[in-house]
């Protein structure tokens, strides 16, 4: 008697096949994607005629594809406009960063405009959601609210409401009845999210779609969600603190990489158009181990400020701490400090942290980084009116860095006066590039310099009784 041959395992998100089902597919090494399945036979064939057929990509209508505005002038930084209709967008965050109460705001914002919002909420009844929006003040008339599980459920509130804006909290907590497995699963939230794009596209209605984090911050769930959506964005924050940072990841529609900046209050969430006070310490008295640096990020300069501690110890293995800089960078920063600067650090304890808790993942930050860390072993702080910026290599020598006079004039419009920046940046730019009015420029070739021009400024600084304050 022949045997029954039993149904192959393949896995969902790059198709390798097993005649036994295993935890971790062999191909892509994704943990969960492997499913039974019977035999896939090509079924899709070519219709007669199409819907929509082609047409020269110059006779495209794009009036329908104009971002609008939200309301929110910080979302619509990062998001390149505002909200494009027919675009599906990702937010992800850790949980209780302030996800729901952002959307929440921002679709009542929608709504107050005339424009018809739906939130479905999946993770709380409708009753917890009003009120949250009783507390922000997020009660209008189009803002439309439903507490729902079901993917067929959720489509039948879209037709019966015909929003134009829908937000869905959260896309792992969805399932569709047409789909085997578990709500979050990799099945049904790719089930999910293809029915939810289907529907953006053909009604040219805007779907924001909620996700959850894991523990390294990614996205959870199958990556290729992130492929699928126009937009990703990520919600970041201390929950011990009020700031709160949208960033871009991807987006189609504008630049990557733009954040927004927000603050957390008792009433709601508030856009903050200048935050860049919120990253630096007082300046009045400058300790030892702080220093001033400018970054870019998206098209935004933020001035933000990098401490350090160096602090002797006994142990054999001194300890390397960072806090919103890469540690990797900062292990690098030390080796060039101990070799190329003669600075000693390979008995002492280095702690490095900014202040806010912005996350600085520029190269140009380096030039602050060693020179915090100079101060703190040299034991003598720096001038409080420095702000320094520069890519440092492993040889110690100072690289240029881009966007150099946005970081010059916004360091000057905050009120410092010296700047410690890469040798020769402003002459490659040409004649008629140079320093703000009332700023010093000290150009440096090597770390070994930058550290000698900075003890130079701040042994003047101690001298001059009538020094400026930043």
């Amino acid at each position: 008697m022949a045997k029954v041959q039993v149904a192959p395992y393949r896995c969902t998100d790059c198709g390798w096949t097993t005649a036994k089902w295993v935890g971790r597919c062999g191909e892509c090494q994704a943990w969960g994607t492997v499913e039974e399945v019977g035999a896939v036979r090509a079924r899709t064939t070519a219709v007669v005629a199409s819907r929509t057929p082609a047409v020269p990509i110059g006779s495209v209508d794009i009036a329908a594809a104009h971002a609008i505005p939200t309301g929110t002038p910080e979302l619509d930084r990062v998001l390149g406009g505002g909200f494009v209709p027919g675009a599906v967008l990702l937010l992800a965050g850790e949980p209780g960063v302030g996800k729901s109460t952002l959307l929440l705001d921002t679709a009542a914002t929608w709504a107050r405009s005339g424009r018809r919002a739906l939130y479905v909420t999946g993770e709380e009844s409708a009753a917890q959601v009003r009120l949250r929006a009783e507390r922000i003040e997020a009660i209008a008339d189009e803002l439309y609210l439903c507490a729902e599980t079901d993917l067929g459920s959720v489509l039948g509130q879209v037709d019966a409401t015909a929003p134009s804006l829908l937000i869905l909290d959260s896309v792992q907590t969805i399932s569709s009845a047409e789909v085997d497995g578990a709500a979050g699963g990799v099945t049904q939230v790719k089930e999910v999210a293809a029915s939810l794009i289907a529907l953006a596209k053909s009604r040219d209605i805007t779907v924001v779609l909620v996700g959850h984090v894991t523990k390294d911050g990614s996205v959870a769930g199958p990556r290729a969600l992130e492929h699928l959506v126009d937009v990703v964005l990520h919600f970041e924050g201390d929950r011990q603190g009020p700031l709160r940072l949208v960033r871009a990841v991807k987006n189609r529609f504008g630049p990557a990489d733009e954040i927004g900046c927000f603050e957390l209050v008792d009433d709601g969430i508030i856009g903050l158009a200048d935050p860049s006070g919120l990253f630096l310490g007082d300046r009045r008295n400058p300790a030892p181990g702080t220093c001033v640096t400018v970054t870019i990020e998206g098209r935004r300069p933020l001035v933000a400020e990098v401490q350090a501690l160096i602090a002797p110890t006994s142990a054999p293995q001194p300890r390397r701490v960072t806090s919103g800089l890469d540690s990797s960078r900062i292990a690098m920063m030390l080796g060039v400090l101990e070799r190329r600067a003669g600075v000693k650090l390979a008995t002492a304890d280095c702690f490095v942290a900014t202040v806010g808790g912005v996350r600085l993942a520029e190269p140009a930050t380096d030039m602050a980084v060693a020179l915090a860390i100079a101060s703190s072993a040299a034991d003598r702080a720096l001038p409080a009116g420095l702000v320094a910026f520069g890519e440092i290599g492993l040889a110690g020598d100072v690289r240029p860095i881009g966007s150099l006079e946005r970081r010059l004039a916004e360091a000057h419009r905050l009120g410092f006066t010296e700047a410690i920046i890469p040798a020769r940046a402003l002459r490659a730019r040409g004649p008629a590039a140079g320093p703000p009015a009332g700023m010093r420029i000290h150009e440096v070739g090597s770390i070994h310099e930058a550290i000698a021009t900075a003890q130079r400024l701040s042994r003047t600084d101690t001298s001059d009784p009538t020094r400026q304050e930043a």
